[in-house]
């Protein structure tokens, strides 16, 4: 049983893991020989002007311009999720207050909200505000809290015990430091978990560039990939090169804190 679970497992993997291979090996490849060699992962002729013509990008600007924006954005918005997280997870786990249910339920509601459907709303009132081509709407939002990600922490925390608010509380320590000396550290593979999901979410983000943002200089690297392809036209090299180094970030990211990923969305860390 054991060799036939490793056997389905890799062939699984290999399933999935084929077209991001191939996208790869093309990205390598001359345009004419990119869908003559379908089955073959080996390039025959092996080229790296894909990766020269894709990175010059469109409209007089590099993707260096493009993966900058995303990687400010993307940063940003972490950022704001995990500073909000923390914030209001602690408030709603720990702290006693009127309408403390009322908000908890009002935030689980929102997540049964399809973003279809605050989408139009969302622009009309951006608009309103003046933040319409400007990264404002992309990033600040971020900063109110996401009803997931305090979900995920506030789990997080109603596993540590309380015994150690109150031993604390009893040295004289306060709520700021109860949470900034004690909890604060324990909920690290939380906040981790927050940021990474986060930062993914914002790197791919290409429906909040189309509507938010209007100027070439200020697109993402998700709208401007899709951009270049429109303008590229047959030039499926250079197209699949770039596709290519849009996934470095997020890679580079999931290696090296995975560990802290898995930890935190196990289910150790989502115990009531």
């Amino acid at each position: 049983m054991t060799v036939i679970y490793h056997v389905l497992v890799a062939a699984a993997s290999i399933a999935m893991l084929y077209p991001l291979l191939w996208m790869l090996a093309s990205s390598f490849k001359p345009n004419s020989e990119i869908f003559t060699t379908v089955g073959s992962l080996i390039p025959q002729t092996f080229t790296t002007e894909n990766y020269v013509n894709g990175w010059r990008g469109f409209a007089g600007l590099s993707f260096g311009v493009y993966f900058r924006n995303s990687l400010l954005i993307a940063s940003l918005s972490a950022i704001g999720a995990t500073l909000s997280a923390a914030c209001v997870a602690f408030g709603l786990a720990r702290l006693r207050f009127p309408g403390r249910n009322f908000w908890f339920v009002m935030m689980i509601i929102t997540m049964m909200l399809p973003g279809q459907v605050m989408m139009i709303p969302r622009f009309i009132l951006f608009n309103q505000m003046g933040w319409v081509g400007t990264y404002l709407p992309l990033t600040v939002p971020a900063f109110f809290g996401s009803a997931f990600d305090i979900f995920l922490v506030m789990q997080f925390i109603r596993g540590i015990p309380r015994d150690m608010d109150e031993a604390a509380r009893i040295d004289g320590c306060s709520w700021y430091g109860i949470f900034g000396y004690i909890l604060l550290p324990m909920i690290v593979p939380a906040l981790v978990t927050v940021a990474i999901l986060t930062f993914i979410n914002s790197w791919g983000d290409f429906m909040g560039s189309l509507l938010y943002l209007n100027a070439p200089s200020m697109y993402t690297s998700a709208y401007a990939l899709k951009l270049f392809t429109d303008s590229a036209g047959t030039d499926f090299g250079a197209t699949f090169a770039m596709s290519v180094l849009s996934l470095v970030p997020i890679l580079v990211i999931f290696f090296f804190f995975q560990k802290q990923l898995v930890e935190g969305i196990s289910t150790q860390g989502l115990k009531g």
